[in-house]
């Protein structure tokens, strides 16, 4: 299967640069961004921004399913080693348990909307307080996989393709 791909680059990647961390940032700013929505729009009794708010959730729920195709692609040519494989399968599991999460949420969202679209209740926000934490989490194991163990950076890939890794 793998001879259907063209080949690989200096990043390990059949494609130009990494497409994972740029998905997934628009998953991180939507999802984030409709709890601090939803949390205004309570505090200060807008319920317009519900709105904003819904559709964030919406498509945050698509695209993390778009990251999570290309991360595993990715996360396959990685070649991670010693602690990266580690803490690249937990961020794996995160990944897979928020799509999750967030399907649930989005239709858990849509139900309250269809009943009245003027309230949320607090333990929406509760929920949506836990996904903002673990998305944070998330956040910090990526990071520690690029800056820390440097998967797809040219350097690495030189190195583990010289057997230095």
């Amino acid at each position: 299967m793998l001879e259907l791909l063209p080949p690989l680059n200096d990043h390990n990647l059949p494609w130009m640069d990494t497409i994972h961390p740029i998905v997934v940032h628009f998953v991180i700013a939507m999802a984030l961004i409709a709890y601090v929505f939803d949390v205004v729009g309570v505090v200060w009794r807008k319920p317009a921004l519900f709105e904003v708010s819904f559709w964030n959730l919406l498509f945050a729920t698509g695209a993390i399913f778009v990251a999570i195709i290309f991360g595993q692609v990715e996360a396959g040519l990685a070649a991670p080693y010693g602690a990266a494989r580690q803490i690249l399968d937990i961020h794996t599991t995160i990944g897979w348990s928020l799509a999750g999460v967030l399907s649930l949420l989005a239709g858990w969202r849509y139900v309250l909307r269809s009943r009245d679209p003027q309230i949320l209740p607090v333990s929406f926000l509760g929920v949506g307080s836990a996904v903002s934490a673990l998305i944070c989490v998330q956040i910090v194991l990526g990071d520690k996989l690029i800056w820390t163990y440097g998967l797809h950076t040219v350097k690495v890939v030189a190195a583990m393709r010289e057997g230095l890794i």
